[in-house]
């Protein structure tokens, strides 16, 4: 195996060496001719002679006393270039002429005259072709680095995209195992959510949690930034909401705590837009805190809208501010609206944004419309203005309260009678 490594390896360099010849002798042809043009000719075979010794030797010059004059300050290098090419030259030409010696018809010249005769041309042809040829070696080795360079750029950049892509695909990995997979039902209410991802990942983040036989939370955020540092932070606000949402909790009690523990956690420049609220089925009430999310939209059932108004700064930013409360009475076909800017700034070409004028109107067009068939169409509405282009994940949550049947409007009248009755001392 060994042995025939060294023939293959002996068989590459013959041909490089037989390769390079070739062009050696291309080079004398052009020099003959060039001398034969200007009425100058010179003998076929001198020049072939001159041209391939002194071309040799500025390759074995270039090739072995490279590390002389290479990797230098570029007037140090040519410093050191030309007097090597000089002594070279002048050797070389001397041992074309001692070789050439006793070709020679004149007597009169001892070796020493013919030697050191006619040295000024090929001298001259030697130092231009030299210098032209440690040009083009420094130019091919620029490029040659330059490519270097530019490989391991671009491999480094590929590697790079490869691990943002690994790092994008487990934040939505975190991102989705946070989201709820079932949504608790509770009488008298019907819930919806669309979660629609953007090609990036972002900070989405809903929730529907069970308080009780007759209460659910229903939470929604938006953390700032995105990749995988946004998807851990929601899973910091996750693990907050479900550890401090219980049913004697008020959702301003749940904002100050999530608030205080994100306070003492996040890190700079990053903050988290929350909404939180406690559905009541046996009042048929919306109790809720608002930290500095997106105001969600209530649509009666005769189109009247209104926006659930309440005030607070976001959540990481802040850790005294006090939320508060707002109440909410529901009646009969009620709907409340919780989004994302992922749906109101879903956007065209242009810059035009969605909108919430425009959810309010996708919205009334879908009044008559089941509460998953209105959830259905204002998606659809979303992502067939911005052509499916989505610049963030689009999150909606929508709730109905459900018309009430005759049996619970009697229940409710009998509750309310027995109740009078109590009051006026009636029998129990």
């Amino acid at each position: 195996m060994i042995e025939r490594s060294k023939a293959l390896k002996g068989w590459i360099e013959s041909r490089r060496f037989a390769r390079r010849q070739q062009n050696f002798i291309a080079i004398a042809v052009a020099i003959y001719v060039a001398m034969w043009a200007v009425d100058r000719p010179a003998s076929i075979s001198a020049t072939l002679l001159y041209t391939l010794t002194l071309c040799n030797i500025i390759f074995l010059m270039q090739e072995y006393l490279g590390f002389l004059y290479t990797r230098k300050k570029h007037l140090h290098t040519w410093l050191l270039f030309i007097p090597l090419l000089l002594v070279g030259g002048i050797l070389g030409i001397m041992a074309v002429n001692a070789i050439r010696f006793p070709a020679s018809h004149d007597p009169s010249q001892s070796l020493w005259q013919y030697v050191t005769s006619g040295w000024k041309m090929p001298l001259m042809a030697t130092m231009i072709v030299g210098i032209s040829a440690q040009l083009y070696r420094q130019m091919r080795e620029r490029l040659e680095s330059k490519n270097r360079e530019l490989q391991q750029t671009i491999e480094l950049e590929a590697t790079q995209r490869e691990l943002r892509g690994q790092e994008l695909q487990q934040a939505r990995e975190i991102q989705q195992s946070l989201l709820p997979k079932e949504i608790p039902e509770i009488a008298g209410f019907e819930i919806e959510c669309a979660w629609e991802p953007a090609k990036v990942v972002g900070g989405d983040y809903f929730d529907v949690i069970r308080l009780s036989e007759s209460k659910v939370g229903v939470c929604i955020a938006d953390v700032v930034g995105k990749s995988v540092s946004a998807a851990l932070l929601m899973a910091n606000v996750q693990a907050s909401v479900r550890a401090f949402a219980v049913e004697s909790a008020s959702p301003a009690n749940v904002c100050s705590r999530v608030n205080s523990v994100l306070c003492s956690s996040i890190s700079s420049g990053r903050y988290v837009t929350f909404f939180y609220g406690v559905l009541d089925s046996a009042q048929r009430s919306f109790r809720y805190s608002n930290a500095g999310h997106l105001l969600p939209v209530l649509i009666r059932p005769d189109g009247r809208t209104q926006f659930l108004e309440n005030g607070g700064a976001v959540l990481g930013v802040f850790p005294q501010w006090k939320y508060e409360d707002s109440l909410l009475q529901l009646q009969s076909g009620d709907r409340i609206i919780l989004f994302t800017d992922g749906i109101t700034e879903a956007g065209l070409p242009d810059g035009e944004e969605f909108g919430e004028a425009r959810l309010i109107e996708s919205a009334k067009a879908s009044a008559g419309k089941s509460t998953r068939e209105m959830k259905s169409a204002l998606l659809a509405d979303v992502k067939r203005f911005c052509d499916s282009q989505l610049r963030d994940d689009a999150t909606l949550v929508v709730i109905t309260a459900a018309l009430q049947t005759e049996g619970h409007v009697l229940k409710e009248v009998d509750e309310l009678c027995v109740a009078n009755s109590v009051l006026k001392g009636g029998p129990n």
